[in-house]
């Protein structure tokens, strides 16, 4: 919590305990200057909470009689949704105030709740990387949502590097214990990962935490690896997994107008090359909604690999000019 916020809640805190509270006296406990306190608060006036000032030899502040900050009761789970939803719309940039804003509603949040329930949210604020969303078109149900008590467990390892076990079921069913030091916890496109090493396979591997279950932490630490970061890493994985169609693209545009239309984590792009050509790489389980990104795109391109893919894309074509050359009725 920054100490401009840790102040004004402090402030609150004295204005709560009853009485009038001299600007003197409250510049000493805040350790400011007594300009500082009148901003301070202003501060508080804005949040519509009931300051008066007192006037006279022996005035000050005080808030109005009968009022009083209710405590905040929240469970874990609550505490954790709150503080998913600031997270996100500090990433997502929603006003030019957010960032302030989840911070101070961030730091309000930490003060009332119990001292354990704020280390393991800490935890999570600081393990926690994004990744950008899925690309436009492309098909999936919602996630499903993590269990809170394996996510802030999971938070916990990766904040002080600490090995880990837990049971995980693959996509194929089959189910095994896994002791994995854990590397980043990273949300990408509304889906929790765990990106680490499995130490029984002697490889970096990631990991769903809807299908990871009962973690506990494991003695002793590791160190940082070298290399990308965890959102990085697990954008190449995801890019990298083997699934039913193996597409191979040029295209004519640089990276950035690719990942438009075909993000990291579903798409590798290498490129552009002197003539402005990039070559893109997907692995994904349907074709269908490829030929409408490659549309939405509006630049030259071939189709490599699969044959399969070309047909679809001929196919929306003539749609297209069909729809194109037809009369409104």
């Amino acid at each position: 919590m920054t100490r401009p916020v840790a102040r004004v809640l402090t402030l609150l805190e004295l204005l709560q305990s009853g009485g009038v509270r001299t600007v003197a006296e409250l510049a000493e406990r805040l350790e400011v200057d007594e300009r500082t306190v009148r901003r301070y608060v202003a501060q508080l006036v804005d949040l519509d909470l009931p300051v008066e000032s007192v006037r006279g030899r022996y005035g000050g502040y005080r808030l109005a009689p009968g009022h009083r900050m209710p405590p905040l009761m929240l469970t874990e789970e609550e505490a954790l949704a709150v503080l998913f939803g600031l997270a996100a719309a500090e990433r997502a940039g929603m006003a030019a105030t957010s960032a302030t804003a989840s911070g101070t509603a961030a730091a309000k949040l930490r003060r009332v709740l119990p001292r354990r329930v704020v280390h393991r949210l800490d935890a999570l604020w600081e393990a926690l990387a994004f990744t950008a969303g899925p690309a436009p078109g492309a098909p999936g149900a919602a996630p499903p949502a993590p269990d809170p008590e394996s996510l802030l467990t999971v938070a916990d390892a990766v904040r002080h590097r600490r090995p880990l076990a837990f049971r995980y079921t693959s996509a194929d069913g089959r189910s095994g214990e896994r002791d994995v030091q854990p590397y980043g916890l990273v949300l990408h496109a509304g889906r929790w990962y765990l990106t680490g090493l499995d130490t029984g396979a002697r490889a970096e591997r990631l990991f769903r935490l809807d299908r990871l279950a009962a973690p506990r932490p494991l003695p002793g630490t590791f160190a940082a690896p070298a290399g990308p970061d965890p959102a990085e890493r697990v954008l190449r994985a995801l890019a990298t997994a083997p699934h039913r169609h193996h597409v191979r693209l040029r295209i004519r545009a640089e990276a950035a107008r690719i990942r438009a239309h075909l993000p990291a984590g579903l798409a590798l792009v290498e490129g552009p090359d002197a003539d402005g050509w990039s070559d893109v790489e997907l692995r994904v389980a349907e074709l269908d909604w490829v030929p409408g990104a490659l549309a939405a795109l509006d630049r030259p391109f071939t189709i490599e690999h699969p044959a399969e893919l070309r047909g679809m894309v001929a196919a929306l074509a003539e749609r297209l000019a069909e729809s194109a050359r037809s009369e409104g009725s």
